[in-house]
């Protein structure tokens, strides 16, 4: 790329990382100094020897008969407060100082004669130079990051001890229906507030949800609910009427214009998700290499030789050179249409279909523009330890 073109794409500020990026949606974590809600993403990821056959799956009916207070009763002693701890450099301070930077929820999902498993939200430990886990009776224990996954917003954490604690099972999100009935159960707006019980119903079963992350945008698939979600219920349980963990609260809209409108990640894709961190801390997913934008929001100088009829692609701006795409033979400003026969018009859409309909060692067929002229060529992705 020639010198002209590389400060380009500095000044109009693509943020392109070397593979593909691994009404306001507020994400609900308590934060402290500026009481912001935090938008961050995490990538801090340690190893993990929990077996996936681990995760307690309860098989309870729905027609219990349990009261909402038995319900809350029986699930709290699960619910815990999670403490983002920072450590910064104070000018006015000869060493680091370490301060509560937010909190949010988490849910333990298991107990071991010598640990706790607890599973919450990527954005609530985003950062974090330590973790503290507040308990139901009172005590704060600190918390080991068993691995953690910035696309689907999921992360696990472990707490060693015996515990003498009911870890709350999971229920079928799969069976959920509209008007159901839910609690929700997490710390709003801090501790001092901890374990604050809402209720109301699901408000729709399937939402696709596009929330920017650290590793790049991406469409999370959520339940709605108007049980009421504030800052601090990040990573907290949505419960339904036979007590099971249905979803693990997210994320609002927040607006002026808006109320009633949270999300939750549908346990079903939790489970998934925690037994895939666990095997190794992280999510396993296929790599092609490259950084893309949408031309669309490029300068057209980038686009003056694409056929007039081609309107949508995305332009590659950055590209690992051990990559399956490298080895391929695809470059940088090469413009990509589609792979597979599904049209490509933003990252998300690329990253999307390679994560959702294929693993490391497939091939696809990716069609590309270069000096104008369309080509093919037939990619075999990688995992990320491969490139």
């Amino acid at each position: 790329m020639g010198e002209k073109k590389q400060s380009l794409f500095k000044v109009i500020g693509l943020s392109l990382s070397a593979g593909v990026l691994g009404s306001a949606l507020t994400l609900g974590i308590t934060s402290y100094g500026d009481q912001a809600q935090d938008n961050g993403k995490d990538a801090v990821v340690e190893s993990a020897t929990q077996e996936a056959s681990d995760v307690d799956v309860s098989t309870i009916a729905s027609d219990s008969g349990k009261s909402t207070a038995d319900i809350a009763e029986a699930a709290s002693d699960a619910i815990v407060g999670v403490v983002n701890m920072t450590t910064q450099q104070s000018p006015f301070q000869a060493s680091a100082e370490t301060t509560e930077k937010g909190t949010g929820s988490g849910v333990i999902y298991k107990v071991t004669d010598d640990a706790a498993y607890i599973v919450t939200n990527n954005h609530v430990v985003e950062g974090a130079s330590e973790l503290k886990i507040s308990l139901n009776d009172g005590s704060e224990v600190d918390a080991e990051v068993i691995g953690t996954d910035a696309l689907t917003d999921i992360a696990v954490l472990k707490i060693d001890g015996d515990y003498d604690i009911k870890p709350l099972a999971f229920g079928d999100s799969d069976n959920v229906r509209a008007g159901d009935e839910v609690i929700a159960i997490g710390n709003p707006l801090g501790l001092d507030l901890s374990r604050t019980v809402t209720q109301g119903i699901i408000s729709a079963k399937s939402r696709t949800i596009t929330t920017s992350t650290s590793a790049g945008e991406w469409d999370l698939d959520v339940i709605q609910t108007d049980a009421a979600i504030n800052p601090g219920n990040s990573g907290g349980a949505l419960i339904n009427s036979a007590g099971q963990l249905i979803g693990i609260n997210s994320l609002k809209i927040a607006s002026e214009e808006a109320e009633g409108l949270g999300f939750a990640i549908p346990s079903n894709d939790v489970k998934d998700l925690i037994d895939d961190i666990t095997d190794d801390g992280k999510v396993d997913r296929p790599y092609l290499g490259v950084g893309v934008v949408s031309i669309d929001q490029v300068p057209a100088y980038y686009t003056q030789t694409l056929p007039e009829d081609v309107k949508e692609g995305v332009i590659i701006g950055s590209i690992d050179e051990m990559s399956a795409a490298a080895k391929a033979g695809l470059k940088e400003e090469d413009v990509i249409v589609s792979i597979d026969d599904q049209q490509v018009t933003s990252s998300s859409d690329l990253r999307k279909y390679l994560y959702t309909d294929h693993k490391a060692g497939d091939k696809v067929s990716v069609k590309y523009y270069r000096d104008g002229q369309a080509q093919t060529v037939q990619v075999i992705l990688s995992s990320q330890e491969e490139s």
